[in-house]
């Protein structure tokens, strides 16, 4: 079942880009990477699918339901991480936070005493004295204090130190195994690694790819690197790029049939060779070159 189904959703700010003609569905239970740097449209597409913001044209679904007509019923059983958070900076953690679940219905203080132990929040201090991380690990309960079934998370991680980054990724793996389906947005592609499930890679408001992470790695080209003195060495092959040598090494990428490097291999001497799988970052780059 698709928890998220979108359909060339396209949002302009006057003749500025957004998202444009943007394809892809999230599915029940699991983490979806969605991936590219500042500037590409990921925070733009969340809030279109929030309906914070409405699109210019397509459409988008969440539950079933389309996020433009029923923005407000949909979003009750949403947890949302904006990148940046902002509070009043009087009120304390404590306050903020009863606050916060008073907007859903059940009683909230159990899951909210966990959750606060978990990611170490002062609840006595009052907001304006609180560090960048702080405010964000704030953020992080208050996504997460109703329960939701659907978790946005927009570069959750910056500002979190690498201890709580750890907290926080064993909590997101503890909520997906509830059946918890998360959206997780990041220019940090080790995170996306780490934890994803799926991934989307957008690139300039349009998605270039979506795969899951053994089939984007293994499927889209692999990292080569060869030893040699033979001065007829010649990768320069189609399906080869970012050709890189120094002393004696090349090194490439290469899309095809393997059996066609090996080939080319076969016929120089050679001194060492291996032939990897590329890492996210690695993949990331490829499409934005």
């Amino acid at each position: 079942m698709n928890i998220i189904d979108v359909n060339n959703l396209t949002k302009f700010y006057g003749k500025s880009r957004g998202v444009e003609n943007l394809s892809f569905t999230v599915n029940e239970g699991e983490i979806f990477g969605f991936i590219g740097p500042n500037g590409a449209g990921k925070s733009t597409t969340i809030r279109l699918l929030l309906s914070l913001i409405h699109p210019t044209s397509g459409q988008a679904t969440i539950f079933g339901k389309d996020v433009t007509k029923v923005g407000p019923e949909i979003r009750q059983n949403i947890g949302y991480l904006p990148s940046e958070v902002f509070y009043y900076d009087d009120m304390r953690v404590r306050d903020l936070l009863d606050y916060s679940a008073s907007f859903y219905p059940e009683d909230h203080r159990e899951r909210i005493a966990y959750l606060v132990d978990v990611m170490e929040l002062e609840m006595n201090r009052k907001i304006r004295d609180l560090s960048y991380g702080n405010k964000k690990k704030v953020g992080i309960v208050q996504g997460l204090l109703h329960c939701p079934p659907l978790l946005f998370l927009d570069e959750p991680t910056s500002g979190l130190d690498p201890l709580m980054q750890r907290k926080f990724f064993d909590l997101i793996r503890e909520e997906n195994k509830k059946g918890v389906t998360v959206f997780f947005s990041s220019h940090f592609l080790g995170e996306v690694q780490r934890i994803c499930d799926r991934v989307g890679i957008i690139r300039e408001g349009r998605m270039v790819e979506v795969s899951d992470m053994r089939t984007l790695q293994k499927n889209n080209y692999k990292k080569i690197r060869v030893l040699s003195q033979d001065a007829s060495a010649n990768f320069e092959i189609p399906g080869v790029s970012n050709l890189q040598q120094e002393d004696g090494w090349t090194q490439f990428f290469y899309s095809g049939d393997i059996n066609r490097v090996l080939q080319r291999v076969s016929g120089f001497a050679i001194e060492d060779l291996s032939i990897e799988e590329p890492t996210l970052e690695e993949i990331f780059m490829h499409y934005y070159e």
